[in-house]
């Protein structure tokens, strides 16, 4: 897990990472000097875990005045393509970092890799093998029984060089002969028996043409690279760990004489570190690639894709994926990241920079039958709300037929249901509050309109009677509004781990992970705006209008982000949003005592709250959990002072809940951090981040924990054993106490109960 250190450069979070090269400049090793390199492979587009690898390599540089090599390692003719080298160089300067003079191919080192290769052959550390690729494999041995020699391990060096260099000439056909490396067989590290150098492929080079018909293998190419190129530490993921010791017996064998030597300044070091595993989402690029062969998206940058160039498709900026590398972290241990993680910091990151803008994806038509005809008004109104630091209004026109979102109206409505119903009133937004008279119906019996009246002296938010009108919902002028399609995109997958599925891995594609609305409508303020421009769709989502398809005249957005998160309720069969359970009937005695009021009953009585509870949608858009939290916690924390005088805002409260819902932190931690802001103000993340009350929902992390509390309670532990089952609960509190509440209960159940029943 992350720790973090105010000294820190940059006030970053210090890594093992971090913590070992800040040792390596304290010790003047390397000369000080901090070389890292970003390698990747140029057979397909760069994915969010490329993102967390890009900056984490040029971030360290950055962070302790180093520099970083962007190299492609172009070592198989088969699957690599100029497309994705030109696709990657945009993708890394997208992100924000710059390589300066340091771009590099390993086809570039091709000859002196090869000369490489000689030089273990003259030394008798590399043969030409001849043997079957079946033939090898079962020489290799097993896990338990070591490796044989294969009947041409013993080659001279004369023969073993005249093959090479025939193999290079191109006399043989593919699979005929390899180069090994001559190590040891009955090495542990299967990965050290004689792995192959080279295999000979006909086959034509995106770079170098047909110059060459052996290609290197990239645990013999890597090293070399990182060596020419004078890397210091070379940061490469955790299936790489079991090569770190090929890596360095190529590094180790390099020449250090001759026409070809390798003047090493330092010699680069590999150190391994957990790639990233996002839910809902697939890395491999082989399946990446299947979802494009198979149209199953409509490309690499299909913004449903984790592609760097799918994300920025949708709408996702920069900042948020490089607030999102931060924010999860360097770990030395794999593990699954929510995917809430991600969108937390998407929303986080357009919450402070997009404009606020009116939009309505399924219109339903209103008539304002006491408005004159004709006549249009402007209501002027802000692009952002006043907790973002920015500035800028734009006008809304208003006239006698308007347009409403379809899902704001309902004829028969359930308790607590606050938009529009037959008989009830709304506020538009920054307009007038309208009252539903008559519902309009089309032969089919479909609704189709809505007849309403308007309240003149309820102008820009006024209400001189003091009636209180719980819903506000969004609109549109049908004179003026734009056309506009929209593109409801979810997550890809419908399950947290569609690996888990295999091969069969496509059977886990969400089938609504793509709704398209042709017939939506957005306010004519941004008509002009260049494609790719992006916004909050009030109460709707973030949205970005396609920078492929949005033209003007024929407008096309994207949704980025949702406001809240709407799968923290996931079955666990297959990851898709529950129902809600239907409620028991209840039969009410004949005299009932009045019921207590709801929590939304309860916030609508005080003006201040309720525009507290306002302000809080407006981050965080799930009226159920902030009504409950406004209302159970905010009287402990209030006392006598008026919510004016409280020294946090709406957007703080829901940032808090977010962050409560999302599993960030615990409740309990909620209500401490709550307790802060309530006495000194402050930022909620920056409370907990400070602090580090992060939630502990890691097994690993919590593992030591557990086993302290498990030895710690011998007697208990028998007495659990011996049938007293209601002791679980004195472990799960000793777990959370040890933590200050930052555990996740339920994995400290399942890790006790582990322990207890062994």
């Amino acid at each position: 897990m992350n720790t973090r250190e105010p000294n820190a450069p940059d006030g970053r979070g210090t890594d093992f990472i971090r913590a070992m090269v800040a040792e390596d400049a304290a010790r003047s090793k390397y000369d000080g000097r901090v070389v890292t390199r970003f390698p990747p492979e140029p057979n397909g587009y760069l994915h969010i875990g490329h993102a967390k690898s890009i900056c984490l390599n040029f971030g360290l540089a950055q962070e302790f005045g180093g520099r970083t090599h962007l190299r492609f390692d172009d070592t198989n003719p088969e699957t690599e393509d100029i497309h994705y080298v030109e696709s990657i160089i945009n993708d890394v300067k997208w992100l924000g970092f710059d390589w300066g003079e340091h771009l590099y191919f390993a086809s570039d080192y091709f000859e002196a890799m090869y000369h490489f290769a000689e030089h273990l052959i003259t030394i008798g550390r590399a043969y030409v093998d001849s043997s079957s690729e079946e033939e090898i494999r079962e020489a290799r041995g097993t896990v338990t029984q070591p490796g044989v020699p294969t009947k041409y391990r013993e080659r001279t060096i004369e023969e073993n060089l005249d093959l090479f260099r025939r193999m290079r000439a191109g006399e043989f056909p593919d699979g005929a002969h390899v180069l090994r490396a001559k190590i040891d067989l009955a090495s542990p590290n299967m990965l050290m028996r004689d792995p192959i150098l080279y295999r000979i492929r006909h086959a034509e080079h995106y770079r170098t043409g047909d110059k060459w018909c052996i290609y290197p293998l990239y645990d013999y190419a890597h090293p070399i690279e990182d060596a020419i190129e004078n890397v210091t530490h070379s940061l490469c993921t955790l299936e790489f760990e079991n090569n770190r010791e090929i890596y360095d017996w190529i590094v180790d064998h390099l020449p250090r004489e001759g026409e070809w030597r390798i003047p090493l300044d330092s010699r680069p070091e590999q150190t391994e570190f957990a790639r990233l595993a996002l839910d809902y989402t697939v890395m491999s690029k082989r399946k990446l690639l299947q979802l494009v062969d198979d149209a199953l998206v409509s490309g690499w940058d299909d913004p449903r894709m984790p592609t760097i160039a799918g994300m920025r498709r949708r709408g996702v900026t920069p900042e948020a994926l490089r607030l999102f590398a931060d924010l999860i972290g360097v770990a030395k241990a794999n593990s699954r990241v929510d995917i809430a993680k991600l969108e937390w910091a998407i929303r986080e990151d357009l919450n402070a920079r997009v404009p606020r803008v009116l939009g309505v994806l399924r219109p339903l038509k209103v008539t304002i039958t006491n408005y004159p005809e004709g006549q249009t008004e402007e209501f002027d109104a802000p692009y952002y709300p006043h907790d973002v630091p920015l500035e800028g209004s734009r006008k809304l026109p208003f006239s006698r037929e308007l347009y409403i979102d379809r899902d704001d109206f309902m004829e028969n409505p359930p308790k607590g249901y606050f938009r529009l119903m037959p008989g009830g009133e709304v506020r538009l937004r920054y307009a007038y509050i309208i009252r539903c008279d008559e519902v309009v119906r089309d032969a089919n019996g479909e609704v189709i309109e809505l007849l309403c009246t308007y309240d003149p002296a309820t102008r820009g938010g006024d209400t001189p009677d003091g009636r209180v009108v719980r819903g506000t919902i969004q609109w549109l002028s049908a004179a003026h509004a734009l056309p506009a399609e929209v593109r409801l995109y979810d997550r890809l997958f419908r399950v947290p781990d569609p690996d888990s599925f295999g091969n069969d891995f496509r059977e886990a594609i969400n089938p609504d992970s793509l709704v398209v609305l042709p017939n939506a409508l957005v306010e004519p303020s941004i008509a002009n705006d260049p494609p790719g421009s992006r916004y909050q769709f009030e109460r709707l989502g973030y949205f970005c209008s396609d920078p492929v398809d949005s033209k003007p005249g024929a407008l096309v957005f994207n949704r980025t982000v949702t406001l809240r998160d709407s799968w923290t309720k996931a079955a666990a069969t297959d990851g898709r949003p529950e129902r809600a359970p239907a409620k028991p009937k209840v039969v009410k005695p004949a005299a009932e005592a009045p019921q207590p009021l709801t929590a939304l009953e309860i916030i609508a009585r005080d003006p201040a709250v309720q525009q507290l509870f306002d302000e809080a949608l407006e981050t965080y858009r799930n009226e159920d959990a902030v009504a409950a939290f406004i209302a159970n916690e905010i009287p402990h924390v209030r006392g006598d002072r008026a919510i004016e005088d409280l020294p946090f805002r709406g957007r703080d409260i829901g940032m808090l809940v977010e962050m409560i819902a999302t599993g960030m932190i615990t409740a309990a931690v909620g209500r401490e951090v709550l307790q802060t802001l309530a006495s000194e103000g402050g930022d909620p993340r920056a409370i907990v981040e400070v602090r580090g009350l992060t939630q502990i929902s890691n097994p690993s992390d919590l593992a030591p924990i557990v086993d302290a509390v498990v030895a710690d309670n011998a007697d208990k532990v028998t007495a659990y054993r011996a049938g007293k089952v209601g002791l679980l609960g004195f472990f799960v509190g000793q777990v959370m106490a040890r933590t200050g509440g930052r555990a996740n209960a339920d994995i400290a159940r399942k890790e006790i109960l582990i322990r207890l029943e062994r």
